[in-house]
């Protein structure tokens, strides 16, 4: 199924070809996920090696993928990488997989804005990935032509090839295939029928983690059973195979560890991109997990804290009871140890958070700053992130790409970086300290490579002075 050939003698130049589909719908509650995670989970019964990747900032989504797959799972994400950088990653950590699949984010058109800009089909375009549509017609007849047309019609060229039809009963399938068909031209590969054994649960920000779902196994082996008899597998799979190859990457190589990097993984704080992770890696970091829920101290001999997002905020009672782990990481950062935070892990290090429960919880102290839920989002969405001052990742002019997506707010923000929205509007963010960065946005390492080489130089600052007292 995968092919590597050379392409003009003279420059040697290396082609990977990989099938790869892209997922992506009408718009969201589409039941996207659901038929993203049964085709990842059919394709992997059959014994392929899946390699999925999210469009889009998004951390719940990739914990599903990879709990189907056993593969960790990327991003194809137009707004944190340029066109080149984004093939080169799905080629590289592809070539190792039988078929690579990547999920949208919203409707096919839907990006930044007004506009399509950095949506699915952005990355279909950059990509030259074939996409299939997913829709639920219930409430339409004819309407659901009309419809799929006006995504084909909406902007030219685009990537759809077919159509999946999700949510239906079985006896309605061959009226919409009949329909779509003859009213598009494009090929319907199949429907999901109504499963609502398998349904996944939200809450205020998102798909539960794969670690809380009930019965998952017994869930995701019902999609996957019911998409190998309702959906054209094969098709799916003819379809990924008719792609454009490609620009081969080389596989990274891990250096010996030359630094321990305590990494915050458990139930409160689970949000980490893979990349991010694989680039600290990359600058000689062994990550070491730690859990502030349950541990009753760091590991030892740690050089470094990275403490991501997640769900401190239903998790306050137990973190705030867990005094010994709370001295322990008070008594590592009065060392020097250098620490950096996102999100929830920041929210974690201020002096007290208040729950829905009207209560205030005390944490950490190591920052000032008292927090408290809201009831919607705040400050939502992209941005681009630059340094006003000299920080622990990096000197003063320092740009990175990364996203805030929170219900809580804190009295102290920080303002060592200028954080601006595609949109012009713009605040200041992050808290920074000698050796600590923490705040709210989320960071995407490849986007600026020199950050987590900043971090790891900080870490292996640290490890010598420790070496030495």
């Amino acid at each position: 199924m995968r092919k590597i050939r050379k392409v003009g003698e003279s420059v040697m130049e290396q082609l990977c070809s990989v099938p790869r589909i892209l997922i992506s719908a009408t718009g969201s509650g589409c039941g996207k996920t659901t038929v993203t995670a049964a085709i990842l989970g059919a394709l992997y019964k059959r014994g392929l090696q899946v390699q999925s990747f999210k469009c889009g900032p998004d951390y719940l989504d990739p914990m599903f993928h990879q709990y189907i797959t056993g593969r960790p799972a990327y991003h194809a994400d137009p707004f944190f990488l340029e066109p080149q950088p984004m093939r080169r990653l799905v080629s590289r950590v592809g070539t190792s997989a039988d078929v690579s699949v990547l999920e949208g984010a919203m409707g096919y058109y839907d990006g930044i804005g007004q506009t399509e800009r950095a949506s699915a089909y952005t990355v279909s375009q950059i990509l030259e990935v074939p996409t299939l549509l997913v829709l639920s017609p219930k409430g339409m007849g004819c309407s659901a032509g009309a419809l799929c047309q006006g995504f084909l019609q909406f902007r030219r060229p685009n990537s759809i090839r077919g159509i999946l039809l999700n949510d239906i009963r079985s006896g309605m399938y061959s009226y919409y295939r009949d329909i779509l068909e003859r009213e598009t031209g494009c090929k319907v590969y199949g429907y999901l029928p109504h499963l609502p054994e398998a349904h996944l649960e939200s809450r205020h920000l998102g798909l539960l983690t794969a670690a809380e779902v009930d019965g998952l196994d017994q869930k995701l082996s019902l999609l996957a059973q019911t998409a190998e008899e309702t959906l054209d597998l094969d098709g799916i799979l003819a379809l990924a195979s008719d792609t454009v190859p490609l620009p081969a990457a080389s596989p990274l190589k891990k250096p010996e560890p030359a630094f321990r990097l305590g990494v915050a993984q458990d139930a409160a704080f689970c949000f980490y991109y893979a990349e991010n992770l694989e680039l600290l890696e990359q600058c000689g970091a062994q990550l070491v997990p730690f859990s502030p829920l349950s541990d009753a101290a760091l590991p030892e001999n740690l050089d470094g804290l990275y403490l991501g997002g997640g769900y401190p905020e239903l998790f306050l009672p137990r973190l705030s009871d867990n005094t010994a782990f709370l001295q322990s990481l008070r008594t590592a950062r009065k060392s020097g140890m250098p620490l950096l935070a996102e999100c929830g892990g920041f929210l974690y290090l201020q002096e007290s958070m208040t729950g829905a429960d009207g209560v205030s919880y005390p944490l950490a102290g190591i920052l000032p700053g008292i927090s408290h839920l809201q009831d919607r989002l705040c400050r939502f969405g992209y941005v681009t992130l630059r340094a006003q001052e000299d920080t622990l990742l990096g000197p003063a002019g320092t740009e990175i790409q990364g996203h805030e997506f929170h219900y809580a707010d804190t009295t102290e923000n920080g303002t060592a970086f200028s954080a601006v929205r595609p949109n012009g509007k713009q605040w200041r963010a992050v808290v920074s300290r000698p050796g600590l960065a923490a705040g709210f946005p989320h960071l995407y390492f490849p986007s600026n490579p020199e950050v987590p080489r900043a971090f790891a130089g900080a870490c292996l600052h640290y490890q010598k002075e420790r070496e030495t007292r």
